[in-house]
């Protein structure tokens, strides 16, 4: 059993289900809303726990009401939330969320995210030096990441960083990541290369190996000192593009031990159902799941 560590977000997500995106200014029917547990962190950690990871949870929520659903949420999934904290006097991590047409408009207010500190992470260093990689993400205050980063790599543990919501990042410490995981815009933010449109170029830029998801498209992937390889996307009705690139590190996570391109692949698969979905954690797909989507498109 893949043993995974998730350093990062949890949040409640407030879906609201409509026939297309309100203008400026404009009040809008929807069609349906609702509360479904989320933050990018939390996503990866169930995502992994579905797949049949080991997986422990370092992070924070609120003394409200969402606070004590999301912590039960995770527990109900079998993630160890030994080192989730309950923040006194704030409200847990909350995502506005608007889906039409199988996209997605988001508003984040971070919360009780914005109290996990180094000190959780370094409390956490049992755990993660018996993990087999660590995933973590950017809607947790940067020092906390760069934290986990350390204590990592000086635990000889893998890092996967998804670089969302995308911020520049010293190189530094993108050279104690194993994968960067960003999609197109992100990468060209974490690299300071705004506007460059030639992603396979910012892939051999980068100082670390990339996997950059793609859309439908599927995901290009590269190690160091070789050339981008493509995954193609898996074809699905989509319904809700929420969770799905969480979907996909949490399955980089759990398969890279069968190597790179094998863990891409499935990683592609799983974040198709996902896509095909309402709901990120709500979409987020079983090992079985993913072996027959593989099954019926080879």
């Amino acid at each position: 059993m893949t043993r995974i560590v998730v350093v990062g977000s949890i949040n409640m997500d407030l879906v609201t289900l409509a026939p297309r995106f309100p203008d400026p200014g404009e009040t809008l029917t929807g069609d349906r809303f609702l509360t479904i547990p989320g933050g990018k962190g939390a996503n990866q950690a169930v995502a992994a726990a579905r797949l049949g990871a080991s997986v422990a949870m370092v992070g924070c929520v609120g003394d409200d009401a969402f606070g004590q659903q999301l912590h039960d949420g995770l527990v109900a999934e079998g993630v160890d939330v030994t080192h989730v904290g309950r923040v006194a006097g704030i409200g847990s991590g909350t995502a506005s969320i608007t889906v039409a047409g199988g996209e997605n408009s988001i508003v984040v207010v971070p919360a009780a995210n914005g109290r996990v500190t180094p000190a959780h992470v370094e409390a956490a260093r049992g755990i993660v030096r018996g993990a087999d990689a660590v995933l973590v993400q950017l809607e947790i205050p940067l020092d906390t990441v760069e934290a986990t980063l350390r204590i990592a790599h000086g635990e000889g543990v893998p890092v996967i960083l998804n670089p969302a919501p995308a911020q520049r990042l010293p190189m530094d410490w993108l050279s104690r990541v194993r994968f960067l995981t960003p999609n197109q815009h992100e990468l060209a933010t974490v690299l300071g290369a705004e506007g460059e449109t030639d992603f396979r170029a910012l892939m051999r830029h980068a100082p670390c190996p990339v996997v950059l998801t793609h859309g439908a498209d599927g995901a290009w992937f590269r190690e160091k000192d070789e050339e981008p390889r493509h995954q193609a996307g898996f074809k699905v009705e989509a319904v809700d593009s929420t969770g799905a690139g969480d979907t996909f590190n949490a399955a980089l996570a759990v398969y890279l031990p069968e190597g790179l391109e094998v863990a891409v692949r499935k990683a592609c698969a799983a974040a198709a159902i996902a896509v095909s979905r309402l709901g990120a954690q709500g979409g987020m797909p079983r090992a079985d799941e993913v072996t027959a989507l593989l099954a019926s498109q080879p």
